[in-house]
C-alpha cells in the first residue's frame, strides 16, 4: 500500500539547503546593519543631530565691532570713533503687506527725506544680502529725527534709532591721503585673501594705513541670536555676544611735525580752497633717515576723510578723483612723479665720483654755457660759474657741470648716472606700508630705443638725453618719497632705508602687543670721500655766499645741507622742489618738499622746508622766500 505523505513532500536536496541558508544570511545581515545604523543615528549621534536641528532654527546677526584708533608717535589721537544714531527697520515687526506698510513708508520718508519707493528697494537689498538682519536706512540722523520717532513708536512700528559707530578724523584734512578712507566691503574684495572670512556689509579700510592694516584695526564682531521658525520667520531674539574693538595702531608721524607742513604748504600757496577748487599742487616727505620711520607726510589739495564714514554720493566722489580739482585723493607724495630738476644733481655726484669720472678734487670749467652737436644748454638766469670742482658745482647748482657729467657718462657707456639713480631708490618702489606707491621711471638708452622702434617717439637715444637726465630734467619722474629715501641713503652712508609708517600694534591702553618690521634696508657701498664731497656741496648750498638756499636759512640757527631744484615740466610753470638733510644726534631729518608750478626751488618748496624744519627743532617758524634764481 502506497503512503500519500510520502508523495506529497519531496526530500529537500544539499542544493537547495545550501540556497535557503545563503538566502538566511543574507537577510540577518541586511536586518542587522538596518538595526545597527538605526542605534547609531537615535543612540549615538542623537546630540549632534539635535544640534543641527537648533542650529536650523537660530540664526546670528552680525554686531559690528568699533575699529582700533590710530596715534601717533607719541600716542596723540589721529583717528577714531564717534557715537552715531541709525534709523533701523526691523522687518519682522512691520505691519503687513499692503495699505498700512505703505502708510508707514510714507511717514517715515517724510522723516528721512526719502521716497517711499527707495524705502522698499532698500529693504529688499539689505534683506537679501544679508537675511534675518535688521535693514539700516539712515546712518548718522539728528537728534530731532531721533526724539521724533521715539515719541512717536506707535507711528513707526518695526522703526527704532540704533547706536552705531562712525570713524572719526578729529584733524579733518590733516594727513587724509596717510590715514587713508574705510567703507562697506565691496563684493570684489570679499574674493580677495586680504578679507578671506570677513563678511559682507563689514567696514574695511579702502586706503592709506586704514588698508595696510586693516586686519588689525578691523576688531572681531558680536552677534545677536534670533531664533526662526521652519519658514525662516523670526519668532524672538536671544542674547548677544558683545564686540571687540580693533587693535590701536601707534604710527611714527609726529603731528606738530604734519601740522607744520600743511602751515607751510598753506604758505606756500599750495593748498585747496574751501570748496573743492582749483589751487597749487604739491607733497612733502619727512623721514628719519637712520631707520626710515615716516615722521610727516602730505598731499595738495587734500580733503576731509570724515565723509567717508557715511555712503558718499557719487557726483562728490567724482570731484575727488577728479584732475580738474587737483585730484584731492592721490597721494602726490607717493603716487604722483615729476622730473626732479637740480635735487637730481645731488645723485648726479654719487655717480661721477664713484665711477671714477671726477675726484672731489677735479677742475670743471663753467663758462655760463656748452654745446653738444646742434644743441647748446645754459646754466639757469645766464650764469657764469668759472672754474670749480663738484662741491662748488653743488654749491652753486652748476648746470653746466652737470651737464658735462652727463656728457662724459654717456660717452662711458654702461648707464652710469642711472644705475646709480636705481640703487639709491628710484626707479623703483620703496615699499612703504600704504598702497599705490609708484615706481617712476629712469629713463635709459635701451628704454628709449624700444620707444623708437615701436614708433612710440621720435628719435632713439641721444647724449641730449642723457645731459637733461644729469640735471634732473626730461623724461625722468620721481616721487618726494623717492626722493627723501635717495638723500637719506647719501646721509647714512649707504644705507638705502625702507620707509614705514606703522610702528607697533597695541592695546587700549597703549601696551605694545606687535611691533611692526619694515623688512631689510638694502645697502650701496658709497665711499667716505664721495660722501663727504657731497653733503659738503649741500651744506654750502644753503649756507655759503652764493649758495641756492642761503637767503632761504639765513639766521636758521641749525646746520642744515639742502638743495633746491626747478622742473620743466612742458607747458606747465616751473616745478619748485627741495630736499633737506639736518644732521643730529637725536632727531637726524631728511625732507623732500614739491610744489607744482611753484617757480624757483628757492621760492617755495625750500621755505616750506626751513618752516616744517622749526617746528622739528623747536625754533620760531618763519616763511622766509629766497631770491635764488638758479635751479
Amino acid at each position: 500500500m502506497i503512503d500519500p505523505r510520502e508523495d506529497r513532500f519531496l526530500p529537500i536536496t544539499p542544493q537547495l539547503a545550501f540556497r535557503v541558508a545563503v538566502a538566511g544570511g543574507v537577510a540577518v545581515t541586511i536586518f542587522a546593519l538596518i538595526f545597527f545604523r538605526l542605534w547609531f543615528l537615535q543612540v549615538l549621534s542623537g546630540d549632534q543631530f539635535l544640534a543641527t536641528a537648533n542650529d536650523n532654527r537660530i540664526r546670528d546677526v552680525r554686531v559690528p565691532a568699533p575699529r582700533g584708533d590710530i596715534v601717533d608717535r607719541q600716542g596723540r589721537t589721529l583717528v577714531d570713533n564717534r557715537i552715531s544714531t541709525a534709523v533701523v527697520i526691523e522687518p519682522e515687526k512691520l505691519p503687513p503687506p499692503g495699505r498700512e506698510r505703505i502708510a508707514l513708508y510714507r511717514r517715515l520718508g517724510k522723516v528721512l527725506t526719502m521716497p517711499p519707493k527707495k524705502i522698499r528697494k532698500e529693504i529688499k537689498a539689505q534683506r537679501a544680502a544679508l537675511p534675518y538682519s535688521d535693514v539700516t536706512l539712515k546712518d548718522d540722523v539728528s537728534q530731532v529725527v531721533y526724539t521724533y520717532i521715539y515719541e512717536r513708536q506707535t507711528d513707526f512700528p518695526g522703526v527704532k534709532a540704533q547706536r552705531v559707530f562712525l570713524r572719526r578724523y578729529p584733524r579733518k584734512t590733516l594727513a587724509a591721503q596717510l590715514f587713508g578712507t574705510v567703507g562697506e566691503i565691496s563684493p570684489a574684495e570679499l574674493k580677495q585673501s586680504k578679507f578671506r572670512g570677513v563678511d559682507q556689509g563689514t567696514i574695511v579700510g579702502k586706503s592709506g594705513v586704514e588698508y595696510t592694516y586693516d586686519r588689525y584695526l578691523r576688531g572681531k564682531d558680536g552677534a545677536r541670536r534670533i531664533y526662526v521658525d521652519a519658514l525662516g520667520r523670526t519668532k524672538n531674539r536671544g542674547g548677544e555676544i558683545q564686540p571687540d574693538k580693533g587693535r590701536q595702531l601707534r604710527l611714527s608721524v609726529d603731528i606738530d611735525l604734519q601740522n607744520a607742513g600743511e602751515e607751510a604748504m598753506t604758505e606756500a600757496g599750495v593748498a585747496t580752497r574751501a570748496t573743492l577748487g582749483a589751487g597749487k599742487r604739491g607733497a612733502f616727505v619727512a623721514l628719519d633717515p637712520t631707520n626710515g620711520e615716516v615722521l610727516a607726510m602730505g598731499s595738495y589739495p587734500s580733503f576731509d576723510p570724515n565723509i567717508f564714514a557715511k555712503p558718499v554720493p557719487q557726483n562728490l566722489f567724482k570731484k575727488l578723483g577728479a584732475e580738474e580739482y587737483g585730484a584731492p585723493l592721490l597721494n602726490r607724495a607717493t603716487t604722483a612723479t615729476y622730473p626732479t630738476g637740480s635735487t637730481f644733481k645731488v645723485i648726479t655726484a654719487t655717480a661721477a665720483l664713484e665711477s671714477g669720472l671726477i675726484t672731489p678734487q677735479t677742475i670743471v670749467d663753467d663758462p655760463g654755457s656748452v654745446t653738444f652737436g646742434d644743441i647748446t644748454f645754459k646754466n639757469a638766469g645766464d650764469a657764469v660759474n668759472g672754474p670749480l670742482n663738484v662741491v662748488r658745482a653743488l654749491t652753486v647748482s652748476s648746470d653746466v657741470f652737470f651737464y658735462k657729467m652727463g656728457a662724459q657718462a654717456n660717452g662711458a657707456g654702461g648707464d652710469i648716472i642711472q644705475n646709480w639713480a636705481k640703487r639709491l631708490g628710484l626707479g623703483r618702489r620703496t615699499g612703504i606700508d600704504v598702497p599705490g606707491e609708484f615706481k617712476g621711471l629712469i629713463p635709459t638708452p635701451a628704454w628709449r630705443n624700444r620707444l623708437f622702434k615701436r614708433e612710440e617717439t621720435d628719435r632713439p637715444w641721444s647724449i641730449g638725453d642723457n645731459v637733461n637726465f644729469a640735471v634732473g630734467q626730461g623724461d625722468i619722474q620721481a616721487t618726494p618719497l623717492q626722493m627723501a629715501v635717495a638723500y637719506s641713503t647719501v646721509a647714512n652712508g649707504g644705507r638705502v632705508v625702507r620707509p614705514h609708517i606703522g610702528l607697533r600694534v597695541e592695546d587700549g591702553a597703549g601696551r605694545a602687543l606687535q611691533e611692526i618690521e619694515p623688512g631689510a634696508a638694502r645697502r650701496v657701498k658709497i665711499s667716505q670721500s664721495t660722501r663727504s664731497a657731497v653733503l659738503e656741496g649741500i651744506r654750502g648750498a644753503a649756507n655759503d655766499p652764493g649758495g641756492t638756499s642761503t637767503d632761504v636759512f639765513k639766521g636758521f640757527g641749525r646746520e642744515i645741507l639742502g638743495k633746491t631744484g626747478t622742473a620743466e615740466r612742458g607747458n606747465q610753470a616751473d616745478q619748485s622742489w627741495y630736499v633737506a638733510y639736518a644732521p643730529d644726534a637725536r632727531r637726524p631729518i631728511v625732507l623732500a618738499v614739491t610744489v607744482e608750478q611753484g617757480g624757483f626751488g628757492a621760492e617755495a618748496a625750500a621755505p616750506a622746508a626751513r618752516y616744517m624744519l622749526s617746528e622739528w627743532f623747536g625754533l620760531k617758524k618763519k616763511f622766509v622766500v629766497g631770491i635764488s634764481k638758479t635751479r
